[in-house]
């Protein structure tokens, strides 16, 4: 067992976000099992599958009723979301997700959100954002905190040392139902072949389960965060409006000149920050160089006076 569940209050309120599919219908038996009482079980129906749909919060309503747990349903149209914002359905109905569990955070007075995203998944994202560039193996966090809706969420995730299998032992040996996503079988959604072809396909060519070194991979990447955020506070590179102050950032290594960008960019919410766009952005500290950068959304990047800004 994961040390969160030893470690954490178990006379804390949090709100436990519950699909019906195996990983979270084992968080909230888990959590039973180890005395948190005080939890508000958390489903949103995305509309997407009809009936089916339907009766996962049937499922879900009455596994909190058997374990004298409070439940609260939110209803969201994810495809008509997705249509409307022009974004995936993986990220709308992540969006709809966060939105309602501000909405229960708000009517419970609890900021704390337990998922049930464990190790297989972690191995996935490290997986996926690799293969799109991402700056870093970057993977799910244990916590992470998120603002949406005018309201701060902790997301609290305590089964990421955990394996799928594992999960799914731990629910047959004990004989507790669970409700299975038809969806999760077909190769469809970038998740779903990541689990259902790229990885079983790495595993084959390796000989192994290659789950363990994306983990490793992962957690080296934290390590170097911490190491880079470290070498940014001594590098003082904004100046008091919080601009990147240029000639504090060309003393600099450029590997500590791309995290500096790169953070400054995180923390103004620019989006898809792979090492092609830091490597256009870095361009901006030659003078000799355009003094304009377009990032996502209609945004730019601007060298002026000495200072870089968007």
């Amino acid at each position: 067992m994961t040390p969160w569940f030893t470690s954490a209050s178990k006379r804390r309120r949090y709100l436990v976000g519950v699909s019906g599919g195996a990983d979270s219908i084992a968080l909230l038996h888990l959590l039973v099992e180890h005395g948190f009482q005080n939890l508000v079980v958390c489903h949103l129906d995305h509309r997407l599958r009809g009936e089916a749909s339907t009766q996962d919060a049937r499922f879900v309503e009455k596994t909190a009723k058997r374990l004298g747990l409070p439940f609260e349903l939110g209803r969201t149209d994810v495809e008509a979301l997705s249509r409307a914002n022009g974004c995936s359905l993986e990220t709308a109905g992540r969006e709809a997700r966060h939105a309602f569990f501000a909405d229960c955070a708000k009517q419970h007075r609890c900021p704390r959100v337990l998922l049930a995203h464990h190790a297989d998944d972690r191995a996935e994202t490290a997986l996926w954002n690799l293969l799109r560039g991402s700056h870093g193996v970057k993977s799910i966090r244990h916590e992470q905190t998120i603002r949406t809706n005018g309201r701060t969420l902790e997301l609290i995730r305590p089964l990421l040392e955990m394996r799928r299998d594992e999960l799914r032992d731990y629910l047959t040996k004990r004989g507790i139902a669970w409700r299975e996503d038809a969806t999760n079988a077909e190769g469809i959604a970038i998740r779903n072949r990541l689990r259902l072809q790229a990885l079983p396909l790495l595993e084959d060519i390796a000989g192994r389960d290659i789950v363990p070194a994306l983990l490793r991979a992962a957690d080296a990447s934290l390590d170097q965060e911490t190491i880079t955020a470290w070498a940014l506070e001594q590098a003082n590179v904004l100046d008091p409006q919080g601009r990147l102050h240029l000639p504090a950032l060309r003393a600099l290594p450029e590997a500590i000149q791309r995290a500096a960008i790169h953070r400054y960019l995180s923390d103004h919410r620019v989006p898809n920050l792979d090492r092609d766009l830091l490597d256009r952005a870095l361009a901006l500290l030659d003078p000799a160089n355009p003094s304009v950068l377009n990032l996502p959304g209609g945004r730019h990047l601007r060298r002026r006076a000495g200072r870089i800004q968007g």
